[in-house]
């Protein structure tokens, strides 16, 4: 493989773990569209995503353990672990069709915009739903389906989830990344069952995703909750589309 292709994965891989540590959202969001953009195929992104989930998760959580809501965090990994089974082994049956796995992770990109917003989109609605246990497990149950249908089972709306169901920014951000490195360990077990694992250029993507989670993860206790949402509304916003229109073009 060529060296400038790994170069630039540890270089997303970095960018990935800066916005995981600071917005709590395991980093697929940003680690797939790019490595996509990169060269790499979709399925060979997701595997690739899915290694760095697990220690990228575990160093953001760690940094911002004294925020971690355990009773939320352990019915997101129930409903998570489910969900990501049953999303991954979908991923491995769509693999050969890339317009529609494009056209999943744009759809996940959107739910995640709407459950961050929620409370502006339909205030009324928003102020009826709490963290209960079901509603978290269900939640979380459909979401990682998605997530896992677009090669990630980090949660990526772990924290819009959390958000939607009117959980406070820093909280959601430290509990989404605890219930990842649980959910996301499942993912890598099950890519490495099916062969579907890039071993060297995913090391790198997740040596670079440990230094930017850690970075990340440190500024994020210090930002303001009001701009922790914005930031990760416009992030999701702006990739959202890279994949289709990889696929495209």
């Amino acid at each position: 493989m060529d060296s400038s292709v790994l170069i630039l994965a540890g270089l997303v891989g970095l960018i990935a773990g800066l916005a995981s540590g600071f917005f709590g959202i395991g980093g697929g969001s940003i680690r797939i569209p790019l490595l996509n953009l990169i060269g790499f195929t979709l399925i060979a992104s997701f595997g690739m995503n899915l290694i760095s989930l697990p220690v990228s998760s575990l160093i953001g959580a760690i940094t911002q353990r004294q925020n971690i809501d355990l009773h939320i965090g352990s019915s997101m990994i129930l409903g998570g672990i489910i969900g990501t089974i049953i999303g991954t082994l979908i991923a491995f049956n769509l693999a050969t069709s890339p317009i529609l796995l494009a056209i999943i992770f744009l759809l996940v990109s959107i739910l995640s915009i709407i459950g961050m917003n929620l409370r502006y989109l339909a205030p009324k609605k928003s102020e009826t739903l709490s963290p209960s246990f079901n509603n978290l497990v269900s939640g979380t149950l459909v979401f990682n389906i998605l997530t896992g249908m677009r090669g990630g089972s980090e949660g990526s709306l772990f924290v819009p989830l959390q958000r939607f169901l009117n959980v406070e920014m820093h909280k959601a951000i430290a509990t989404a990344l605890f219930a990842a490195v649980f959910t996301s360990v499942v993912g890598v077990v099950l890519y490495w069952s099916y062969g579907n694992l890039l071993l060297l250029p995913g090391f790198i993507v997740l040596v670079g995703s440990a230094i930017g989670s850690h970075i990340g993860s440190r500024f994020s206790l210090e930002t303001k909750s009001k701009w922790l949402e914005v930031g990760l509304t416009s992030l999701i916003l702006i990739l959202a589309g890279i994949p289709l229109v990889q696929v495209l073009i």
